[in-house]
């Protein structure tokens, strides 16, 4: 059986409010990701900007300035980049929305299930999209997931029988009483369900902004098996790892849950 290796990476940040300015702190951290060889580089959901921001009024459209800055990042450095950002909606919600972009080509993912739990309802903001996707970057199948889809076995599944070998959660998952376990234990499982890698990119940790805890950190490569091969703290940084596809074919042939 012949390897299939990749280099990726998560770049842990903490995005604050201003488009223009989270798209140079992507820029830096894409760069950092890229000088320590990765090919893929996951960045956490709302990277564009911050859950407590009025998201109506940043969204933009795929074409727009935010979604041209990533392009012309990935471009130049020669990587695919998984951004979180959000598109308009004609009922004056938003797209909670992934924008895998590259070398490649690109894809979109529109979160599927929304965060009404917790207290918070996203559905009053975020419209819900519907459609699972699976794409191939350097010969690697990808599937994508967003933040509250780690809650939903079932997404993860299909994911893992649509042939992905590697899943990319971007999240901003809110802290609090219990939050990191439930988090760990989710992207363990899921991992598990897909019978893939997972690459879960999550917001670094700061103080909340009002009432909303915006990231826990802990970015997190996990395998097929549930192994957590690499972990962030809570802090801004890069988690970079190396995977070997070829692992995934023997899990799924020994246990053959798909």
């Amino acid at each position: 059986m012949t390897a299939t290796w990749m280099t990726i990476a998560a770049a842990q940040i903490g995005s604050g409010p201003d488009p223009e300015a989270n798209l140079t702190l992507l820029e830096e951290y894409a760069g950092r990701a890229a000088r320590s060889g990765a090919t893929l580089v996951a960045f956490p959901e709302a990277t564009m900007a911050c859950f407590g921001t009025d998201l109506a009024s940043i969204a933009q459209p795929l074409d727009g300035p935010f979604a041209d800055g990533v392009r012309q990042c990935a471009q130049r450095l020669g990587v695919t980049l998984v951004v979180g950002m959000f598109e308009p909606v004609d009922d004056g919600r938003v797209y909670n929305t992934l924008l895998l972009t590259g070398p490649d080509g690109e894809c979109t993912y529109r979160k599927i299930h929304l965060f009404d739990a917790f207290g918070s309802k996203e559905s009053d903001t975020v419209a819900p999209g519907s459609e699972h996707v699976v794409t191939e970057v350097g010969g690697v199948k990808v599937g994508l997931a967003t933040c509250y889809d780690l809650r939903f076995a079932d997404q993860f599944t299909a994911l893992g029988r649509a042939g992905a070998e590697l899943v990319v959660v971007p999240a901003s998952w809110g802290d609090g009483p219990g939050k990191a376990e439930q988090w760990d234990v989710l992207a363990r499982a899921r991992a598990m369900d897909a019978q893939a890698f997972l690459l879960a990119a999550g917001q670094a940790w700061r103080p909340p902004q009002g009432a909303d805890p915006l990231g826990i950190g802990r970015s997190c490569l996990t395998d097929g098996l549930g192994r957590v091969r690499a972990r962030l703290g809570h802090e801004q940084g890069v988690l970079t790892a190396q995977i070997d596809t070829a692992e995934v074919a023997p899990v799924r042939a020994r246990v053959p849950i798909l």
